[in-house]
């Protein structure tokens, strides 16, 4: 008797196997998307998030994705939550959220304040103030800390990894399992006749 491997079992971790590549592909361009597509489409920023002075709302850690802004004095308002250069002209960057803005004889002022923190900042003049938070992404700036000056070549590698597994799943050739011949009759064919209590010579 002719044995058949029953394939179930490897089917099912196949299966399992590409249901997890296929969801982490997914979850890697998503990541992509949010912190490099979209920052470049709203003249922003990605900006890691390094201390606690608007916990709850940004956590140590976090990517805060920011929309350049144009002319302060109209865009932004109070409640907003925006970076600012804390000197004028200093690349230094801090991540707060305006809860005042005043009108005086000098132009529009702005105070901002981070959420966990009790004092105010020193009040800003439109120019200090370069962005507006748009949305963020928790614990990815963990890993962009950790990776320092190697961001570069692990995106790389990343992404040759993706382009690889694309290559990968649109070349295989599908495994299609053939059916195993059996000894039933072609379409058209005529089995031989047995009469009763005879026989019949195997067809050749």
């Amino acid at each position: 008797m002719e044995a058949r491997a029953d394939t179930r079992g490897d089917s099912w971790l196949s299966g399992v196997l590409s249901a997890v590549t296929s969801v982490v592909v997914l979850a890697v361009l998503t990541l992509a998307v949010a912190l490099a597509v979209v920052p470049k489409a709203l003249d922003g920023a990605a900006l890691t998030v390094l201390t606690g002075s608007m916990v709850p709302t940004y956590d140590p850690g976090d990517v805060v994705v920011v929309r350049g802004v144009q002319d302060a004095a109209a865009e932004v308002q109070v409640g907003d939550v925006v970076t600012f250069q804390p000197v004028s002209d200093d690349p230094s960057l801090i991540t707060h959220r305006v809860v005042d803005k005043l009108l005086t004889s000098d132009g529009t002022l702005f105070v901002t304040r981070g959420d966990a923190n009790s004092a105010d900042d020193e009040p800003l003049v439109p120019g200090q103030i370069k962005a507006t938070a748009v949305y963020h992404v928790p614990w990815v700036g963990h890993l962009s800390l950790w990776l320092g000056q190697r961001r570069g070549l692990v995106v790389m590698a990343g992404a040759l990894a993706l382009l690889g597994y694309a290559a990968v799943m649109v070349l295989r050739p599908e495994r299609r399992r053939t059916a195993a011949p059996t000894d039933a009759p072609a379409d058209g064919a005529h089995a031989p006749v047995v009469p009763a209590g005879g026989s019949a010579e195997a067809a050749r």
